[in-house]
């Protein structure tokens, strides 16, 4: 970004002063309940309120009066667009019968208010309505999730005996960023797909998914690789959409692709070599439900690896290429329950040449479940990736974009599970 600004206006905007862009859907026509107790890092709720808000989020704050030491009240509330609640009255919000709430997020959650709530003080309106969450956690099934933050010398016995406790109950907690002697807030960005995902009713909650994106790197020499321009991105997409619907996901990413969310369980595959051994011990390891194949795995590799560097002075490099493994047939043939979706992308071919190609694997005994295929010609001019859902008994669908075929391979896998 270039510091010589013109100083014009910005450009008009249909969103008024309060209003947030939507960037999802997740929580639309949900209530959240953000219970904030004293802890420093209530300073950064404004912005989680806004993020609760950018999917789709209806958020009501509570405070107690050390929080509020933290943050601005008239900042929740410009945040929220809703009064912030931060003393008993006559209306009873802390009971919240009126206007149920689909979730309960406690953020920052203290060491005060985490041992209140596992002996079952309710002294302040905080604490009251952590109380009657519990009650409808209990009874109704409404989750409540803390977000603890505090100092590593407060993480003592009584502590943990608390978390416990709660835990038992069934209360989720969100893992803190632990640095520099500090059980650190978590990200807002875990925050918020752990709210999410404790609301999913996904048939998908609960199953186990292996995922593989990006490029899979074959070394010529030690410094140099051949490889793709593909970044995992789709991947990435895929594992966090399967996460936030209750899924645990284990990601394999090739060296050079984007990062994924912390929140993901992901290995760095920087070879070719290492994705085939990282896979196989994946698998060896753990019982999976589903195998999404999106890596663009190297077809062919070296057949000798040069031991230092080759000299930039050779006039003319001469290659010899061999193909690598097959290993999605491996995997089929290795681990014949695991249900399987592979990719086909092609260039210099027609539509119908495609099909037929993306159809070939069904004919084959042990074959995936599905295909997702996609030619370079059929993207959108500024590159979007359009791509063709496949399945025996369906006819072939149409997605562009890759957070509508992310959405729309894993509503078929719902449809399967």
């Amino acid at each position: 970004m270039s510091l010589e600004w013109k100083i014009d206006p910005p450009p008009p905007s249909q969103l008024t002063d309060r209003d947030v862009r939507l960037t999802g859907s997740h929580l639309s026509g949900k209530r959240v309940a953000l219970l904030i107790t004293g802890s420093i890092a209530a300073y950064r709720m404004p912005d989680l309120v806004r993020d609760f808000r950018r999917e789709g989020a209806d958020v009501v704050v509570y405070a107690t009066n050390e929080g509020l030491r933290y943050v601005a009240k008239e900042a929740l509330e410009w945040c929220s667009q809703n009064p912030v609640i931060d003393r008993f009255t006559s209306e009873a919000e802390h009971l919240s019968d009126v206007t149920p709430f689909d979730v309960f997020v406690v953020a920052p959650a203290s060491y005060n208010i985490l041992n209140k709530a596992a002996l079952g003080i309710a002294d302040c309106v905080v604490s009251s309505a952590i109380a009657a969450a519990l009650g409808r956690m209990e009874r109704m099934g409404i989750p409540l999730l803390f977000a603890p933050a505090m100092h590593g010398s407060m993480h003592n016995k009584i502590l943990t005996r608390s978390m416990q406790t709660l835990q038992e109950m069934g209360v989720s907690l969100i893992p803190p960023t632990q640095a520099h002697g500090k059980n650190n807030l978590a990200s807002l960005d875990l925050i918020v797909a752990a709210t999410i995902r404790s609301l999913s009713k996904s048939s998908l909650y609960g199953k186990s998914l292996l995922i593989t994106g990006g490029p899979t790197p074959v070394p010529l020499d030690n410094i140099r690789s051949i490889t793709t321009y593909f970044t995992g991105t789709l991947s990435i997409k895929i594992a966090r959409e399967a996460w936030l619907r209750g899924a645990s996901v284990e990601l394999i990413l090739g060296k050079g692709s984007r990062s994924a969310p912390d929140f993901i369980n992901t290995k760095i595959a920087a070879t070719f070599e290492d994705y085939a051994s990282i896979l196989k011990k994946s698998l060896s390891q753990q019982s999976f439900d589903w195998g999404i194949f999106t890596a663009a795995v190297a077809d062919f590799q070296p057949v000798k690896v040069y031991k230092g560097k080759l000299s930039s002075r050779i006039k003319q490099l001469d290659l010899k290429l061999m193909p690598t493994p097959k290993m999605v047939d491996e995997v089929r043939k290795k681990y014949p329950q695991l249900k399987t979706v592979t990719f086909k992308y092609e260039e210099n071919v027609s539509h119908e040449e495609l099909m037929k190609i993306a159809k070939k694997p069904f004919s084959k005994k042990g074959g995936p479940q599905m295909v997702v295929a996609n030619r370079a010609e059929e993207f959108k001019p500024d590159g979007t990736q359009v791509a063709w859902l496949i399945q025996p008994e369906n006819e072939p669908e149409k997605h562009v974009g890759k957070e509508d075929i992310a959405n729309a391979i894993l509503k078929r896998i719902e449809l399967t599970s």
